[in-house]
């Protein structure tokens, strides 16, 4: 595997340069799969840009992809059909009911839970504990190593007992889209999409763990990555020393 980072400032051109060499490269190796790999809201203008930049205006071995449609992408390849994904309204629904039944053990925010938009910041942050590899034993030991104050050990109290809840509901029946970049990860290796694949990664400003643990065996499998990095061109030759690169 080969590691190539694009650095450059906010508006340098570092997309439009990938972009123009991934289409003149897939042109070249038709039989090879190209990858670009983008948030959501960015894979429709992403596609439209490779198309505008391809001689004959067809990207026919390039797919443009956020992470989440990559895994299904995959899960389609290798015929995996018996994952229940948990979607956004969904979460909200269970952390309802969650509510509900677990609101004699709530404390803090039992006052507020009935609150338009509160079962949606609590499911924002148990989205965020899943993807940063935090799992109910790990926030509960840190509630009770004494470094929070009592203010904040009560909220985070309240917030294990939801996040309790929740996992318990989910076991052995859904998962959240969240944690489906664990279980690409896991058959990662015997996708022929990825294999000796070349992969972009564009518009990123970081990754979560659990997207960092896919990158790593991403980086095992595939051919060639390309990682575009917003950094002030002053900035380089640190970034480099960083890496270990020159």
């Amino acid at each position: 595997m080969a590691l190539q980072f694009i650095l450059g400032n906010s508006g340098s051109g570092k997309s439009e340069y990938i972009y123009k060499k991934i289409t003149q490269e897939a042109a070249k190796n038709i039989t090879k799969n190209y990858l670009v790999i983008v948030p959501e809201q960015f894979t429709m203008q992403t596609q439209k840009k490779l198309v505008e930049l391809s001689a004959n205006k067809a990207i026919m071995n390039i797919d443009v992809l956020s992470f989440q449609r990559l895994a299904y992408r995959v899960f389609d390849e290798l015929g995996i059909k018996n994952i229940q994904v948990l979607e956004e309204t969904g979460k909200n629904l269970v952390l309802r009911k969650v509510a509900q039944e677990m609101e004699d053990k709530l404390t803090v925010l039992r006052s507020n839970i009935n609150r338009i938009g509160y079962i949606g910041e609590i499911k924002s942050l148990l989205s965020e504990l899943v993807q940063y590899n935090i799992a109910p034993e790990q926030l509960k030991a840190y509630i009770k190593s004494g470094k929070l104050s009592s203010v904040l050990s009560a909220k985070l109290s309240d917030v294990l007992v939801m996040y309790e809840g929740f996992d318990e509901f989910m076991k052995d029946r859904y998962i959240t889209a969240e944690e489906t970049l664990n279980i690409l990860r896991g058959v990662a290796e015997e996708s022929n999409i990825l294999r000796d694949s070349v992969i972009v990664f564009d518009e990123f400003t970081g990754f979560t763990p659990i997207q960092n643990q896919l990158l790593c065996e991403l980086f095992r499998i595939c051919e060639q990555i390309y990682v575009t990095l917003t950094i002030d061109s002053r900035e380089k030759e640190s970034f480099y020393s960083c890496v270990g690169m020159h």
